[in-house]
């Protein structure tokens, strides 16, 4: 029982939950309820989820690594192949001349270049081996073979030759063949022509000249002249010797007298036909070249001999 003079003693502090002196100052810092300054925790909202999002990304970098690459890049294609169309078909061989000539002037007046060499392939199968001299050649025929002689093609001018030749064997289709305009075709084109094929295109201009029309159609051409000294420097052999006859026939008789003549000088045609006597030719050529500077001299009153002919 306490006097009444008596102070009371103050009561000691409480005695710490823990003697350890870290434990005792969190305590007294945070948990204690007698601490006046408390310590809010801290807290990050998106600490969580910034963490995965980090952890997602760092493995994607090192997944899936991505890089930007500007440059251009070129795919290059395989060619494409090219289909080559089947070659046509030829041409059935018929039973009657006649009937091959139908079909082969029906391809001839064809715009299509295939259509014109199947109608002269067939012509030639039938024509060139047994050339017929009855019935004669129709006139759109000769007036394809013709068309086919002035294009620039060599394949169908080939042809033509070949077939305008064999045709003009006989004598009733050498009429057709200077009224289609066969004759003025080879005058203007026996320049441009292959070896083979001016020499074909000669001997049929020269049968062709056989006619009275054909001859008087090769002596008013200006042409013909100019084009027969040209291609007797390229010919040798028979070849020559046509040009040499065509130009005989120029300067024939029969159209020194009255008809009209587009000849070039004398004396330069002679000098031609001397130098093609010299070189290869044959021995009716050379009958014919003979003659032919007889012609000249007294055609054109010419000393041949002076002139070292």
């Amino acid at each position: 029982m306490m006097k009444p003079n008596q102070k009371a003693k103050p009561h000691a502090p409480p005695r710490p939950l823990f003697s350890c002196g870290f434990f005792r100052r969190c305590t007294q810092s945070v948990l204690s309820p007698t601490s006046s300054h408390r310590r809010k925790p801290t807290t990050t909202p998106s600490s969580s989820s910034s963490s995965s999002t980090s952890t997602s990304q760092s493995f994607t970098q090192w997944r899936f690594p991505y890089h930007l690459d500007h440059t251009p890049h070129t795919v290059t294609l395989p060619p494409t192949p090219t289909l080559t169309p089947p070659p046509p078909l030829p041409l059935p061989v018929t039973t009657t001349i006649q009937d091959t000539f139908q079909i082969a002037e029906l391809h001839l007046t064809s715009v299509s270049e295939s259509d014109k060499l199947l109608a002269l392939q067939l012509l030639e199968r039938v024509v060139i081996p047994d050339p017929p001299s009855d019935p004669t050649c129709p006139p759109g025929l000769m007036r394809g073979l013709v068309s086919c002689l002035r294009s620039n093609n060599v394949v169908t001018a080939k042809y033509a030759t070949k077939i305008l030749l064999a045709l003009c064997l006989a004598e009733g289709n050498r009429h057709v063949a200077v009224e289609a305009g066969a004759a003025r075709a080879v005058v203007e084109t026996a320049a441009g022509l292959e070896i083979s094929a001016v020499e074909r295109a000669l001997a049929a201009l020269e049968l062709m000249c056989t006619t009275a029309e054909g001859a008087a159609e090769v002596r008013r051409h200006a042409m013909t002249v100019p084009a027969m000294v040209a291609v007797m420097a390229r010919l040798a052999g028979r070849g020559r010797e046509n040009a040499i006859s065509i130009l005989a026939v120029v300067y024939g008789r029969g159209g020194v007298s009255g008809e009209e003549i587009a000849v070039a000088p004398a004396e330069e045609v002679a000098r031609a036909v001397a130098l093609a006597l010299e070189g290869e030719c044959t021995a009716r050529g050379r009958r014919k070249g003979a003659h032919l500077l007889k012609t000249l001299e007294e055609y054109g009153r010419l000393d041949l001999s002076q002139n070292g002919m």
